[in-house]
Protein backbone atom coordinates (compact mmCIF):
# COMPACT_ATOMS: atom_id res chain seq x y z
CA UNK A 1 0.00 0.00 0.00
CA UNK A 2 1.26 3.27 -1.34
CA UNK A 3 1.40 6.63 1.23
CA UNK A 4 3.31 9.79 2.22
CA UNK A 5 5.12 10.19 5.49
CA UNK A 6 3.30 12.96 7.51
CA UNK A 7 5.93 13.89 10.43
CA UNK A 8 7.42 10.63 10.48
CA UNK A 9 3.91 8.59 10.32
CA UNK A 10 2.83 6.88 6.73
CA UNK A 11 -0.39 8.10 5.78
CA UNK A 12 -2.66 6.04 3.25
CA UNK A 13 -2.86 8.67 0.21
CA UNK A 14 -5.47 6.19 -1.26
CA UNK A 15 -8.47 5.80 1.87
CA UNK A 16 -10.71 8.36 0.28
CA UNK A 17 -11.42 10.41 3.06
CA UNK A 18 -10.70 14.28 4.03
CA UNK A 19 -8.76 14.92 6.52
CA UNK A 20 -9.80 15.94 9.52
CA UNK A 21 -9.91 20.14 10.22
CA UNK A 22 -6.43 21.22 11.99
CA UNK A 23 -5.08 17.59 11.29
CA UNK A 24 -1.55 17.32 10.37
CA UNK A 25 -2.48 15.09 7.49
CA UNK A 26 -4.70 18.10 6.28
CA UNK A 27 -1.66 20.67 6.49
CA UNK A 28 0.37 18.04 5.04
CA UNK A 29 -1.60 17.95 1.45
CA UNK A 30 -2.85 21.22 0.95
CA UNK A 31 -0.10 23.65 2.79
CA UNK A 32 -2.69 25.20 4.85
CA UNK A 33 -4.60 23.80 7.60
CA UNK A 34 -8.36 22.50 6.29
CA UNK A 35 -11.11 25.06 8.50
CA UNK A 36 -9.17 27.86 8.86
CA UNK A 37 -10.73 31.45 8.39
CA UNK A 38 -10.00 32.83 4.77
CA UNK A 39 -10.54 36.07 3.65
CA UNK A 40 -13.13 34.30 1.14
CA UNK A 41 -14.77 32.26 4.55
CA UNK A 42 -15.29 35.93 6.39
CA UNK A 43 -16.87 37.71 3.57
CA UNK A 44 -19.41 35.23 3.21
CA UNK A 45 -19.74 35.12 7.11
CA UNK A 46 -20.09 38.79 7.03
CA UNK A 47 -22.60 38.74 3.87
CA UNK A 48 -24.97 35.88 6.07
CA UNK A 49 -24.74 38.27 8.75
CA UNK A 50 -25.89 40.97 6.39
CA UNK A 51 -28.70 39.14 5.48
CA UNK A 52 -29.74 38.67 9.02
CA UNK A 53 -29.53 42.15 10.17
CA UNK A 54 -31.72 43.05 6.98
CA UNK A 55 -34.39 40.37 7.56
CA UNK A 56 -34.81 41.74 11.09
CA UNK A 57 -34.81 45.78 10.14
CA UNK A 58 -37.52 44.86 7.69
CA UNK A 59 -39.64 42.41 9.82
CA UNK A 60 -39.12 45.70 12.45
CA UNK A 61 -40.48 47.91 10.05
CA UNK A 62 -43.69 45.38 8.82
CA UNK A 63 -44.70 44.69 12.52
CA UNK A 64 -44.66 48.83 13.33
CA UNK A 65 -46.61 49.33 10.01
CA UNK A 66 -48.97 47.06 11.26
CA UNK A 67 -49.31 48.79 14.52
CA UNK A 68 -46.75 46.97 16.82
CA UNK A 69 -44.87 48.92 18.87
CA UNK A 70 -41.65 46.69 18.79
CA UNK A 71 -37.94 47.63 20.10
CA UNK A 72 -39.30 48.96 23.74
CA UNK A 73 -42.08 48.13 26.09
CA UNK A 74 -44.41 46.35 24.64
CA UNK A 75 -47.47 44.67 25.44
CA UNK A 76 -47.95 41.10 25.42
CA UNK A 77 -50.44 38.67 25.75
CA UNK A 78 -49.83 34.94 27.02
CA UNK A 79 -51.21 31.98 26.23
CA UNK A 80 -53.57 32.22 29.46
CA UNK A 81 -54.82 35.61 28.44
CA UNK A 82 -52.63 37.63 30.97
CA UNK A 83 -51.44 41.10 29.27
CA UNK A 84 -48.33 42.77 30.91
CA UNK A 85 -45.19 44.74 29.17
CA UNK A 86 -42.16 43.54 28.39
CA UNK A 87 -38.88 44.89 26.75
CA UNK A 88 -39.24 43.16 22.89
CA UNK A 89 -36.05 43.99 20.91
CA UNK A 90 -36.32 42.07 17.36
CA UNK A 91 -33.77 39.51 16.75
CA UNK A 92 -32.45 39.55 20.66
CA UNK A 93 -33.67 38.62 23.92
CA UNK A 94 -32.02 37.03 26.80
CA UNK A 95 -35.20 36.07 29.24
CA UNK A 96 -37.05 34.44 26.67
CA UNK A 97 -36.54 32.16 24.15
CA UNK A 98 -37.45 33.21 20.82
CA UNK A 99 -39.81 31.27 18.25
CA UNK A 100 -40.28 33.83 15.34
CA UNK A 101 -43.22 36.00 16.45
CA UNK A 102 -43.91 34.13 19.32
CA UNK A 103 -41.42 33.64 22.97
CA UNK A 104 -41.48 31.54 25.56
CA UNK A 105 -41.51 33.99 28.50
CA UNK A 106 -42.42 34.06 32.05
CA UNK A 107 -45.68 35.75 32.58
CA UNK A 108 -45.62 38.09 35.55
CA UNK A 109 -49.29 38.03 36.11
CA UNK A 110 -50.01 34.46 36.39
CA UNK A 111 -46.43 33.38 37.33
CA UNK A 112 -45.84 30.89 34.79
CA UNK A 113 -44.10 30.15 31.86
CA UNK A 114 -45.57 30.75 28.56
CA UNK A 115 -46.44 31.89 24.94
CA UNK A 116 -46.39 35.02 24.63
CA UNK A 117 -46.61 37.63 21.69
CA UNK A 118 -47.08 41.01 20.94
CA UNK A 119 -50.72 42.79 20.81
CA UNK A 120 -51.48 46.42 19.28
CA UNK A 121 -52.29 49.12 21.47
CA UNK A 122 -55.45 49.38 19.92
CA UNK A 123 -57.15 46.22 19.66
CA UNK A 124 -57.16 46.67 23.48
CA UNK A 125 -59.37 48.87 25.71
CA UNK A 126 -58.22 51.46 28.34
CA UNK A 127 -58.89 48.95 30.85
CA UNK A 128 -56.72 46.50 29.22
CA UNK A 129 -53.56 48.65 28.58
CA UNK A 130 -53.95 49.76 32.18
CA UNK A 131 -53.96 46.31 33.36
CA UNK A 132 -51.12 45.70 31.23
CA UNK A 133 -48.99 48.85 32.20
CA UNK A 134 -49.21 47.77 35.61
CA UNK A 135 -47.96 44.15 35.67
CA UNK A 136 -44.17 44.49 33.79
CA UNK A 137 -41.59 41.39 33.78
CA UNK A 138 -37.91 42.02 34.32
CA UNK A 139 -36.03 44.89 33.00
CA UNK A 140 -33.81 43.28 30.21
CA UNK A 141 -34.66 42.18 26.42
Amino acid sequence: MMGRRVLGAIVPSSCGRRPETGSPESFASTGTFVGVPTLKNMRSSRSKLLVVVTALVVWTVVARKRGYKLGGDVVVRCGQGHLFTTIWVPGASIKAVKLGWVRIQYCPVGRHWALVKPVRDEDLTDEELRAAHEHHDIRVP
